[in-house]
């Protein structure tokens, strides 16, 4: 961005102010700033409607509009352009708020200095850049919100903010790799992403989909970086990716693009770098082909390079169902902590995938009635409870719940708003909005899946008493079942069933109870105080280790 022109757009009512302001950017050695300036909201709309502003810098309380009312009418009028609030209001809700709609960044007038300004100014045209180019994603926008929201509450440094905003490490790929019985070559993007290397190698899963982007995998890295540190492990976020749909792919075809994929990557990971493990679309057998081919590489084998893999290639004994026995462990606790029977208590569980049916599973064990469950073909509701075991039956021979007799097919979106104790999300992103929040009907949300509930509807949620346990804590039992195949393979050591399940029960248990005692203190939810807890690790790791050189 240096010895670019860039034009700001001023709205400020105070003329000594804007006067400081245009000195502030004068003062740049590396960008030249011009400034136009409007003294009220309507004047502000009005210069936007003309085009040609980079950036907005606005004052929340002017003639004609007070607080976040100035900003969100404002970007009512303007979803692109990158608007940095600056306030003499010194208020950590209000700035979280701004932050949380939308804005780039909070200023306070009494500590903005050249630097800080300009700085903030280049942050802001640069993420509103990625976000509209290859970083494009509704999701890596509401894991850098999530993130925003968490630092500015806890007044993280603005230096490590920046930091982590985005991926320290990042490959993208055009992965060829041939089809069955042609010389056909097809190509597709493939990612590796590492969030944070601070604290200690990268761990995450490899999905492949047909919809996977950059911005997709660098969220699920942002994710995974906060799981980690929430759960005390010692690994850095990372998340891996293939633009392409494994259920066109033949065995061998999957085979080889796997086999390809590893090697175009094989620089990133190892297991003292980069543990890849099995996710959306992906399972132990490509886990297993990964481990092959890096051990090929180096030339002896390497089993802790993967997790997730078959337990005769040294995978542990639980892995595979670790994620949905994390969900229920953490609403059977839960459960306990505000006198909930779970022999009497229903659930719903949207998806039935590897993490959806064992959150079910796990979940009907402990006691609990599931009333309701969907996959991508139907929802079914029984009111009389769901055999989850006979469904389980189903879907192995026919591969989808469709067609099963076991429940009343009801249309997918009601599913969420079915009356319920337990709701547990364990399929897309972006589920629970604020359009449907005040219908959802429960007293526990469990998010099996990575982001499905948006800030809008956390607020209302709670609001309205119900106890979201946020994704970053309640499907994190995979990581850490991950974590201990990893330490099992350095260490060439098997553990039993037994103790895999309960060290893991005692991690997050662990760390619920220290998220709840930070959301007391706080005074805030539970996902913006796990958030603030994991961010006080990865926060403090930064600021010990430096910056080099």
């Amino acid at each position: 961005m240096a010895n670019q022109r860039i034009t700001v757009l001023l709205v400020e009512d105070n003329p000594v102010y804007s006067r400081l302001i245009q000195k502030l950017l004068a003062k740049s050695e590396h960008q030249h700033f011009e400034v136009a300036v409007a003294s009220t909201l309507e004047s502000a709309i009005e210069r936007l409607a003309v085009g040609g502003i980079d950036v907005v810098l606005l004052d929340l309380m002017l003639p004609d509009s007070a607080a976040l009312d100035t900003f969100y009418r404002l970007r009512a009028h303007d979803m692109h352009t990158p608007i940095i609030v600056q306030s003499a209001m010194d208020d950590v809700g209000l700035a979280s708020k701004a932050v949380e709609g939308g804005a780039e960044d909070y200023l306070l007038k009494d500590g903005i200095s050249s630097a800080s300004l300009t700085r903030s100014i280049h942050y802001a045209i640069e993420r509103t850049h990625a976000r509209g180019a290859e970083w494009s994603s509704s999701m890596l926008h509401l894991a850098q919100q999530q993130f925003l929201k968490a630092a500015y509450i806890t007044g993280l440094d603005p230096n490590i903010r920046q930091r982590l905003l985005f991926p320290e490490r990042t490959q993208i790929c055009a992965l060829p790799f041939k089809r069955d019985g042609t010389d056909q070559v097809e190509t597709v993007f493939a990612y590796r992403v590492q969030h944070v290397l601070t604290m200690g190698p990268t761990k995450g899963g490899l999905r492949y989909h047909p919809d996977v982007s950059l911005g997709e995998v660098a969220a699920l890295s942002m994710w995974m970086t906060w799981k980690c540190a929430l759960a005390k492990l010692p690994f850095g976020g990372a998340k891996g990716g293939v633009r392409v749909d494994p259920t066109a792919l033949s065995k061998d075809e999957l085979e080889r693009l796997t086999r390809r994929y590893t090697s175009e990557f094989i620089g990133m990971i190892g297991p003292e770098k980069d543990i890849p493990a099995p996710d959306m679309g992906t399972d132990a057998q490509v886990m297993a082909w990964i481990m092959d081919t890096y051990s090929e590489h180096v030339g002896y084998s390497v089993p802790s390079v993967v997790t997730g893999k078959p337990v005769v290639l040294g995978g542990s004994l639980g892995r595979n169902e670790a994620t949905g026995r994390g969900l229920a462990y953490l609403v059977s606790e839960t459960c306990r902590q505000i006198g909930l029977d779970l022999n009497r208590a229903t659930a719903v569980v949207q998806g039935f995938g590897n993490v959806g049916m064992h959150a079910a599973t796990f979940l009907a064990e402990a006691g609990a009635k599931i009333i309701g469950i969907s996959d991508v073909s139907v929802a079914l509701h029984n009111p009389g409870g769901l055999p989850i075991d006979k469904l389980k039956d189903y879907v192995r021979q026919h591969r989808q719940l469709f067609g099963c007799p076991f429940g009343e097919i009801i249309p997918s979106r009601d599913l969420l708003e079915l009356q319920c104790d337990i709701l547990a999300p364990c399929a897309l992103q972006n589920q629970i909005t604020a359009e449907n929040s005040s219908r959802i009907n429960c007293k526990i949300l469990a998010e099996g899946a990575n982001g499905p509930t948006t800030l809008e509807a956390d607020d209302m949620l709670d609001a309205r008493g119900i106890i979201v346990l946020p994704d970053i804590l309640t499907n994190a039992g995979g990581v850490v079942v991950s974590y201990f195949e990893w330490v099992q393979g350095l260490q060439n050591l098997t553990w039993p069933l037994e103790e895999i399940n309960n060290r893991m029960r005692e991690i997050l248990t662990d760390a619920l109870s220290r998220t709840q005692r930070r959301a007391h203190a706080e005074k805030v939810d539970l996902r913006t105080a796990a958030m603030i807890e994991a961010l006080s690790r990865v926060g403090a790791a930064n600021h010990l280790r430096g910056l080099f050189p």
